[in-house]
């Protein structure tokens, strides 16, 4: 699969959740102090992701 959302457990013992395409790092969360935490937020994103507007700031 060339993309897909991560869960990793940060060197303070929280975790962060985010978004690779290709191997590449393309957005991350903030950390959480739970796992379920950053699922959570994964959650979101696809769920709200597709609804969202795109504002073009240039």
């Amino acid at each position: 699969m060339a993309h897909k959302f991560v869960i990793k457990k940060s060197s303070n013992g929280e975790y962060v959740a985010s978004f690779e395409y290709n191997g590449e790092k393309v957005f991350w969360t903030e950390t959480y102090k739970s796992k379920s935490s950053a699922q959570n937020a994964i959650d979101s994103i696809k769920k709200n992701g597709p609804m969202a507007e795109v504002h073009d700031a240039t």
